[in-house]
């Protein structure tokens, strides 16, 4: 060839192509591509493209061989690092299809493509070529567009893969297989890196899982999971639909992913003594089910390991990371006789066994089952401060859970965490409380070693579920009912004792009801105070419950359900404690009331005072009227008082004779005395004079404020009233005081006390209201 140009490597390209037409016997041998039989480099400075136009008989495939050197598929974009770039093409009725790009040392070893093909290689000008040889042979009678073995190499490695065509679309409705050839003691795992989704007028794009013996098939869509830690070498299957490709815009089926893999661990082996631990059992399982951890316990494979208690046992396990096993322990206590169970003087702490650390696995969590006696209660209280229910508006956000079950059918009591206002829980069946561990990662040990909860069987209570709860000011306290968000078992009953310091009060928020139709019975919510028959609250499913109450004292919050005939019953409360608005009204009306008093008492005083001073300056005394009205002088011209109105008849002291005055009615009605009647007012017939009474020396005159007992001169003393002989010798008064009565009803005789007989007494009116 002869060049006009200086540079004609810039200017042109060399293409050596080869034809191979396979028949069902030959075309078996080796294809080495070599620049010059005799051995110059004519060509070398330009960039050169060997091509090698394959065909095998319909339906076979012909077979390439890359054993030697290996290829690794690379983006078509993308060059090789020396400059040697090998390109698989498929040629089909509808054209060209892209198999792959790849370079030198990697894990693709063979390749099958179905009856016709082209295998090419380009070197850059200017580098010399690397005589590579592979095999050429008929191939298998395949169903797929292209089949790709591609072997693993042993230790870590990843190698990335693409589907025909890449970055455009996988040829419509077809198929592209990759078998995968994983070592002896490794593990595989496919990721999917990079996909697009067609779309499709027939079937789903989808991507098929074979064992190695064909017999074992998982379809998965590209947006699944796909396979890891497979232990076995398997065929990978790419299917396309049948695409829509008219005005819809899309790009058709394309898939970017990686195979990686590693070898695979040694068996680790652990012996767990489980005879001091009493009815104690370990539980390990699989929490991946397509992975390849193998368990074994005693030598013998199994899915799922149960350790039993009082034995000891040889675990194995074989490729199985700790992401992948849950270990969880299982502890029964149980008391068939009241004698010797956890009572509550003495419970029993519940604490996480301890596990041998050749364990894989942390421990994930620990279920306690308790069964008190016949008829028993199972009561809870937390070891330090009080737990709270773990709700939507709540959820517990520490490192450990506690589920409350009953554990005779799993009805859930509710989830609970610590720092909260639940002093004690009861309940009255066989419990089931799990402790799960839910901060916990990798490896770690079980997070708590101090016990979480204090145990007790306890006689059986009335309800089947009460909490006694200890509210704090101010902090909003959810009450949930059991099995929230899920409605109360048919019938059961429960009770929340409120405990609600001194000068504090309780709002009560129903916050969420649910209510059902009962084909028997009624639900109930009621409230009320301790240690009082009266209920301050009570609503049924067919009443409308009131949303807000108020309770100034500890009390009971009770629910039941009934046997519902559709809906469930549940209810959520909301407690909060304020101060006692009543206290403090009650408070300032004290304040009040004293205020007043000290009021009333300093007028009192201040009226003694005057009225002491006003006596002092003027004596008031009273004046005879024959009228029979005395008035005081000083009044000033006001009309005097009538006897009803004035204060005449109030004495500050009354003398014995006037005390027994009515002695005198009795004498008269027997005849001892006159006409004259006692205890009536007779008019003063006798001598007036002109000169006002006088009132005597200053010694002699009447203390003022006390009574004295009006007796006039000698001179103008009444007359002493006749009186028959017989009945001279009688006493003038029969005092009872001072008598005694016989057998019959005649009186005895007895000297009056400070009584003068010769004279009777003169009684002022006024003493005898």
């Amino acid at each position: 060839m002869k060049f006009t140009c200086t540079k004609p490597e810039e200017v042109f390209t060399v293409e050596v192509v080869r034809e191979i037409d396979c028949t069902t016997k030959s075309c078996n041998g080796d294809i080495i591509p070599i620049e010059s039989r005799t051995g110059t480099l004519p060509l070398q400075n330009f960039n050169r493209t060997f091509i090698w136009n394959l065909k095998a008989p319909v339906p076979r495939a012909f077979h390439l061989d890359f054993t030697q050197m290996g290829l690794r598929q690379i983006l078509p974009s993308e060059r090789c690092p020396d400059q040697h770039t090998y390109t698989l093409l498929a040629l089909q009725r509808t054209g060209e299809a892209a198999i792959g790009t790849y370079c030198r040392n990697g894990s693709v070893s063979g390749a099958q493509v179905l009856n016709q093909g082209r295998l090419s290689l380009e070197v850059t000008g200017g580098r010399k070529l690397i005589p590579t040889m592979f095999n050429l042979s008929v191939g298998e009678e395949i169903k797929s567009l292209a089949v790709l073995k591609v072997t693993l190499p042993e230790g870590t490695s990843s190698s990335e893969f693409l589907s025909p065509n890449y970055p455009n679309s996988f040829p419509d409705d077809d198929l592209m297989e990759w078998k995968f050839v994983v070592p002896p003691k490794h593990n595989a795992t496919v990721v999917f890196l990079g996909q697009t989704q067609p779309q499709c007028l027939k079937k789903e794009p989808a991507v098929e899982y074979r064992h190695s013996n064909g017999q074992f098939a998982v379809v998965k869509k590209l947006s699944d999971p796909q396979p890891a830690q497979r232990r076995d070498s398997f065929t990978l299957i790419l299917r396309n639909c049948e695409m829509n490709r008219i005005g819809d815009g899309s790009t058709g089926l394309s898939l970017r992913f990686k195979v990686s893999a590693k070898r695979r661990s040694l068996p680790v082996l652990c012996n767990v003594d489980l005879r001091k631990e009493r009815r104690l059992s370990l539980h390990i399982e699989k929490t991946n089910l397509m992975s390849d951890c193998e368990l074994k316990l005693n030598s013998v494979i199994q899915e799922k390991i149960t350790v039993p208690s009082g034995k000891i046992s040889q675990l194995s396990f074989q490729d199985c990371p700790c992401q992948e096993l849950l270990l969880t322990a299982i502890r029964i206590i149980e008391c068939r006789q009241w004698r010797g169970c956890p009572a509550a003087a003495a419970p029993v702490p519940l604490t996480a066994p301890v596990l041998e650390r050749c364990l894989p696995a942390p421990l994930g969590s620990v279920t306690w089952i308790l069964r008190p006696p016949q008829h028993g209660t199972v009561e809870l209280l937390p070891t330090t401060g009080n737990l709270r229910q773990s709700l939507p508006e709540q959820p517990c956000n520490g490192s450990v859970t506690l589920t409350v079950a009953e554990d005779d059918d799993g009805t859930t009591v509710g989830q609970f965490c610590p720092q909260g206002a639940i002093r004690k829980v009861q309940v009255h069946t066989n419990v089931s409380i799990t402790a799960s561990a839910s901060t916990m990662g990798g490896k770690e040990r079980w997070p708590f070693s101090h016990p979480l909860l204090n145990i007790s069987f306890t006689r059986e209570i009335a309800e089947r579920y009460i909490f006694t709860v200890y509210p704090m000011k101010g902090v909003p306290t959810l009450l949930a009912t059991p099995s929230w968000p899920v409605g109360m078992k048919s019938y059961s009953t429960v009770s929340w004792i409120v405990d609600v310091p001194s000068k504090l009060e309780a709002h009560l928020m129903f916050d969420n009801i649910s209510q059902p139709k009962c084909s028997n019975r009624h639900t109930g919510i009621r409230v009320q105070i301790l240690g009082s028959l009266e209920e301050m609250y009570s609503r049924r499913e067919d009443e409308e419950a009131g949303r807000k109450i108020t309770v100034s004292e500890s009390f009971y919050l009770n629910m039941s359900n009934c046997m519902p005939e559709r809906g469930d019953f549940s209810v959520l409360t909301q407690i909060t404690l304020h101060k006692d608005k009543n206290l403090l009204l009650t408070s300032i009306l004290s304040a009040v009331a004293a205020l007043l008093v000290l009021m009333v008492v300093v007028l009192a005083v201040v009226c003694v005072v005057i009225k002491k001073k006003k006596r002092q300056l003027s004596h008031q005394v009273s004046t005879y009227n024959p009228n029979g009205t005395s008035f005081l002088p000083g009044h000033n011209g006001r009309f005097p008082k009538s006897r009803k109105d004035n204060e005449s008849h109030i004495y500050a002291s009354i003398e014995d004779t006037l005390v027994y005055s009515h002695l005198l009615r009795d004498g008269a009605e027997m005849g001892v005395y006159g006409d004259p009647a006692v205890d009536v007012y007779q008019s003063f017939t006798g001598p007036t004079e002109t000169k006002p009474l006088s009132l005597g020396t200053a010694t002699e005159r009447p203390e003022v404020g006390i009574y004295q007992p009006f007796v006039p001169p000698s001179h103008i003393a009444p007359p002493v009233p006749n009186r028959p002989l017989s009945q001279a010798q009688q006493p003038m008064v029969d005092n009872e005081l001072y008598s005694s009565r016989s057998n019959g009803d005649t009186p005895v005789q007895s000297q009056p006390n400070n009584m003068n007989t010769e004279q009777a007494p003169t009684v002022e009116p006024e003493a005898h209201d």
